[in-house]
């Protein structure tokens, strides 16, 4: 990990990362065997998978860890570009992005009539992903152009910020995914702050973000219901609206302090939804007890600490926004999915950053956090 121009990446962030990759692909496993052999016939299938994705995502991270950051700038609006067309495509009706749950958040690469790969059969990924990630790269060079001695122009690129920045969150917020928009919002203010930019312009994005959001969830039965449930459990149906939080409180207050040990999860048994993916951290806390959650925690706020850490050290304007962007999104994301299990905010459907099951999000996360490790190079 030696360069000849530069120092040693941060040993520490390193060393978090390939910690959190290999507990999540261990949880994964443990909470997928009982869904994967009914639904598949075979216990490994998620295991195979997550370790395929950690695979690639952690190849891609080393890449990423070592690639001019003079080049990702040239590139970076073409990948800003392409992911706002990967959105578009996702919300149009055609075999590539079906409806899923209500919602069409997906894109598959070789849909119906197209033969299924071997093995891996229907690919698919998330364009918002992508997007989030795209988006922080592009934005941080445009929030610093024409700096000098440290301090951006940025007054003249307010403008461009709005709609760089608009697009992709309307387009989000269209699939519908309320939750990925609110992590893409609040990561693009802490890339405004960062950057030098007045404080009043961080503070008019606050009830901006609030009064949408808010009139968001309105706007829908479904995310209403989801509101009503975060206010007044006790009056929900723990059957129907409030299900879902129900089993997480189950899982969570069974496992007590030292949890019921590693695969012993009744939960799992077809009685959690989504139990590798958004309600992974509620298996750790049944298995593992407060003892797991609270080193699960603690790996999380490492990773972002060192991430924020290298933003602080590093004197490049732009290099100090992008790694703040990449931080602010993991840890934005890890205290939405940690939160709604919780209980402290409503269900979001966010995964848990390198513990969830799923292919992009580890993929990109990766991407974003190898970046992270360049810049702490420069630092």
């Amino acid at each position: 990990m030696k360069s000849v121009k530069n120092g040693f990446v941060d040993k520490i962030l390193l060393i978090s990362i390939l910690t959190l990759v290999f507990f999540g692909v261990v949880m994964v496993y443990d909470a997928s065997v009982v869904y994967s052999l009914n639904q598949f016939g075979e216990s490994y299938r998620f295991l195979i998978f997550q370790l395929m994705w950690a695979g690639l995502g952690l190849f891609l991270m080393m890449f990423a860890s070592r690639i001019s950051l003079d080049f990702v700038k040239k590139i970076s609006p073409f990948f800003y570009v392409a992911s706002l067309v990967f959105l578009v495509l996702a919300l149009l009706p055609t075999p590539f992005s079906p409806q899923i749950y209500g919602a069409r958040r997906w894109i598959i690469l070789n849909p119906e009539p197209f033969p299924p790969l071997p093995f891996l059969e229907r690919l698919s990924f998330q364009p918002s992903d992508f997007a989030k990630l795209s988006y922080i790269i592009y934005i941080s060079f445009l929030l610093t152009k024409g700096n000098v001695k440290g301090i951006a122009a940025i007054r003249g690129n307010l403008l461009t910020y709005v709609s760089v920045t608009a697009i992709p969150a309307f387009l989000i917020l269209l699939s519908p995914d309320f939750g990925t928009f609110f992590l893409f919002f609040v990561s693009s203010l802490v890339a405004l702050f960062v950057s030098g930019q007045h404080l009043a312009y961080f503070l008019m994005g606050i009830p901006i973000l609030s009064l949408s959001s808010l009139a968001f969830i309105l706007s829908s039965v479904y995310r209403k219901q989801r509101l009503f449930t975060f206010l007044r459990p006790e009056s929900s149906d723990s059957l129907s609206g409030g299900y879902h939080i129900s089993q997480i409180l189950i899982s969570l207050g069974s496992g007590g302090l030292f949890g019921l040990g590693l695969g012993q999860s009744r939960q799992k048994y077809s009685y959690l939804p989504e139990v590798t993916a958004d309600s992974i951290f509620a298996i750790i806390g049944e298995e593992l007890g407060l003892i797991g959650t609270l080193l699960t925690v603690f790996i999380v706020v490492l990773i972002v600490y060192r991430g924020f850490t290298i933003s602080q050290k590093t004197t490049n304007l732009t290099y100090k926004v992008m790694s703040a962007g990449i931080a602010s999104l993991f840890s934005i994301q890890a205290f939405m999915n940690i939160g709604s299990m919780l209980r402290i905010i409503p269900l979001t459907g966010i995964p848990l950053p390198l513990v969830s099951y799923g292919g992009s999000s580890m993929v990109f996360t990766l991407v974003g956090l190898g970046l992270l490790l360049n810049i702490s190079r420069q630092s």
